[in-house]
């Protein structure tokens, strides 16, 4: 024993003589574990020493930092990107590879398309809300949907339905706003501008009146619902215990369950109610041909009756319900949103922008030979009749005029897109263009948020928000679908792009020309909420002001 180490010797005699062999092994056995379990973990973390994304741990990946960074996701994601256009991102049970390179998004979204569907993963988050709708379908299902839905949106019929019902509901959100500003009350610009989407998709969509925007601005079930359900599938991406919970019955899976319960009622009383009247109009048979022209879900109950259709049921003619309005409502009032913060924060913008409107405003008078009607801001009858004077000048060939205003829409989506990011799913192993190595059952998603702020993709002045960029010698310039992916690009690129822009500008240009937006004091930082469309967090709340 004197030969022995003294420090070893010591240790020996602070262990009580009542332990055995046994549990000396025992004992010698769970340091050894610890030891190996501690090496392989330090061994794991200096391999990602030069690793590209967020660094990981054994089993759980990067689910720690990325509960950390979630309600900052987009921004967290754009960190790594500025500095590497490719990032690998583990989870426990899938791994995303996220890209921000327009060659590597076009070879994603185009080149090998086939390769990259929505994919089961995603299709298991997103079911319970959007079901075998067009945004979670794939295959044959996907192409009947697209090829029915792009035949309705090239139609003339539909074009000038929307443009009278997005008047239409542009001059009643008008009017709440001059009450407001008659008032002196503040009025959260997101709320309304949802309320307003959601009413015009549909009347524009399912022929149905909901009053969701008036001056009383009545509780909606649905629309709640509809974000409770947003917020908490968006979760879905990054719990691991969702299925679990789901299974339980327990924590969000539980408030999900109440709000798609909500959901359903209040989508099912639509189809049910359009059904009937499309009966009643065959009753008579004279008016069932003009009644049924215009509407979309009338188009679908029509093909539902079809040999062979896939919307012969309820259930489906629901999924095509929830998809229309997650496209007509949110993203076009999330755009109209981030806009009008824009124009609040950027004085020089929206002196241009009234200026713009303004000269429309006089040339398109002086062609249709109106006089205009004199206003004062005091009177409300006179600055009543000249904002619809306004409104009636604005058409869907004489939007196309407003190019400042198409290019202060675009700069928003571009650092404010509607999708902020989109997963796909991988079918087969692949390598993207720059070399990165793709393996099957995985994600690769393009995130348009952080796209938007690289300096390799857009400058130096990447962040800013600067309109002038849209132009060159005073024409506006498009880009690459691939660097610009507010509507996405390839096969499934949007097909309601003309009609968000047709809304969101004959919104924008009665705002702009008649209202003035103040942030209120002491308002909450306005950012993203974490969900599948990027809305503000904490509303937009502002005083408004009538213009001349």
């Amino acid at each position: 024993m004197n030969r022995k180490c003294p420090c070893l010797k010591l240790c020996i005699s602070l262990i009580p003589s009542k332990y055995t062999v046994k549990h000396m092994e025992g004992l010698h056995g769970c340091i050894a574990f610890c030891l190996v379990a501690a090496s392989w973990i330090l061994i794991h973390r200096l391999s990602q020493r030069n690793k590209k994304g967020p660094k990981t741990w054994p089993l759980i990946g990067a689910t720690i930092e990325q509960l950390k960074n979630y309600e900052r996701m987009h921004d967290w994601l754009a960190e790594y990107l500025a500095t590497h256009k490719t990032i690998h991102v583990s989870m426990p049970f899938n791994s995303y590879t996220y890209i921000a390179d327009p060659t590597n998004v076009e070879h994603v979204l185009k080149t090998n398309f086939s390769n990259y569907p929505k994919g089961k993963a995603y299709r298991s988050y997103m079911d319970v809300l959007l079901g075998d709708g067009i945004f979670n379908a794939d295959g044959d299902l996907w192409r009947k949907q697209r090829k029915t839905a792009s035949f309705e949106f090239a139609s003339k019929n539909l074009r000038d339905l929307s443009t009278k019902v997005f008047r239409e509901y542009g001059l009643k959100l008008s009017n709440i706003l001059c009450q407001a500003s008659i008032d002196d009350r503040v009025t959260d610009m997101q709320d309304v501008l949802m309320r307003m989407t959601l009413d015009s998709i549909c009347k524009v969509g399912f022929g149905v009146e909901i009053g969701t925007l008036s001056p009383n601005f009545p509780c909606n079930s649905f629309a709640q619902a509809f974000d409770a359900a947003n917020i908490i599938v968006t979760l879905r991406f990054i719990d691991p215990f969702w299925r679990i919970k789901r299974f339980l019955r327990i924590g969000s899976e539980a408030l999900l369950d109440q709000s798609i319960k909500i959901i359903d009622e209040f989508t099912y009383g639509m189809i049910h109610k359009r059904k009937a009247e499309i009966e009643q109009a065959r009753s008579m048979e004279n008016t069932y041909k003009e009644y049924i022209k215009h509407d979309i879900l009338s188009r679908f109950i029509e093909l539902g009756e079809e040999p062979g259709s896939n919307f012969n049921n309820d259930k489906s003619l629901r999924d095509v319900v929830l998809n229309f309005v997650i496209a007509g409502r949110d993203t076009t009032a999330t755009t109209l949103s981030w806009f009008t913060y824009m124009i609040m924060t950027h004085p020089s913008v929206a002196q241009k922008l009234y200026s713009e409107l303004k000269q429309f405003e006089e040339e398109r008078a002086k062609e249709d030979d109106i006089e205009l009607i004199s206003f004062d801001v005091n009177n409300v009858k006179s600055f009543t009749a000249r904002t619809e004077q306004f409104a009636n000048l604005l058409n869907y060939d004489s939007l196309g005029r407003l190019v400042y205003l198409h290019a202060c829409i675009t700069e928003t989506l571009r650092l404010y897109p509607a999708v902020p990011q989109d997963p796909k799913g991988i079918v087969q192993d692949d390598i993207l263009p720059d070399g990165t190595k793709l393996k099957a059952g995985n994600m690769v998603t393009y995130v348009p948020y952080s796209m938007g702020r690289m300096e390799y993709n857009w400058g130096q002045d990447a962040t800013s928000f600067r309109p002038e960029r849209w132009f060159k010698d005073g024409v506006f310039q498009n880009v690459s679908p691939f660097k610009f992916t507010a509507f996405q690009a390839g096969p499934r690129i949007c097909l309601g792009k003309d009609s968000a822009y047709l809304q969101m500008k004959m919104t924008a240009a009665i705002l702009c020309r008649f209202y003035k937006f103040e942030l209120v004091p002491n308002h909450e930082p306005v950012k993203y909420r974490m969900m599948t469309l990027l809305s503000m967090a904490h509303g937009l709340n502002v005083h408004v002001f009538r213009l001349m």
